[in-house]
């Protein structure tokens, strides 16, 4: 059984920021552990004891580390501003590697954009999300269907998509983190045209 003490994410779950886990635990491949749920990025001021949820996340993150490893090979999350990118290269700093596969999709850009950010030597993948999900947009990336892993348990299922999205090869125009900040637009109310 993988702890996950030692793999890459460790530190985050000591740090307190991986919350609201769909999954959490070893996934079907040996020495893995599998992480789907949200990474904080930013924490409110805690008052007393009481615990506030943060004040946004990497959310619905699709994640896997290698135990013994210090560093994780493919992550994908929801951010809902470009602008939080910044945070993501600064909380997730020493986790991540040149050779790893980073997938952000974000809230407030163009729905045609793809771009590739960089911070230090790592690369992130941004593309756009609107209405959907992490895990359907990384479906889509990779070219797979339900069917193809429809007979898979959660882990499983994981496991093949995150295998899969580790050997895309996407060649995205590579932007500066400032000209993504320039080009992004507003970030969208969440709670706009839902029912009360």
């Amino acid at each position: 059984m993988t702890a996950i003490e030692n793999t890459a994410l460790g530190r985050f779950e000591k740090e307190g920021r991986l919350l609201n886990a769909v999954l959490k635990g070893a996934t079907t491949k040996p020495g893995r552990f599998g992480f789907r749920g949200d990474v904080a990025l930013k924490f409110q001021a805690q008052v007393a004891d009481e615990k506030r949820p943060p004040d946004y996340s990497i959310e619905q993150v699709l994640t896997i580390a290698q135990d013994g490893e210090r560093t994780i090979p493919v992550l994908a999350g929801y951010l809902h501003s470009f602008a939080y990118l910044a945070d993501v290269a600064t909380v997730l700093d020493g986790a991540l590697s040149p050779t790893g596969s980073y997938f952000m999709f974000c809230n407030n850009i163009d729905l045609l954009a793809k771009y590739r950010v960089k911070f230090g030597d790592i690369n992130f993948h941004v593309l756009p999300c609107d209405e959907s999900t992490v895990w359907k947009e990384m479906m889509d990336l990779v070219g797979l269907n339900k069917d193809d892993i429809k007979k898979l348990d959660p882990r499983g299922k994981l496991d093949y998509l995150l295998d899969a999205a580790k050997d895309l090869d996407l060649s995205y125009e590579e932007i500066s983190y400032d000209d993504g900040l320039k080009r992004m637009e507003p970030v969208k109310n969440r709670n706009e045209n839902r029912p009360v």
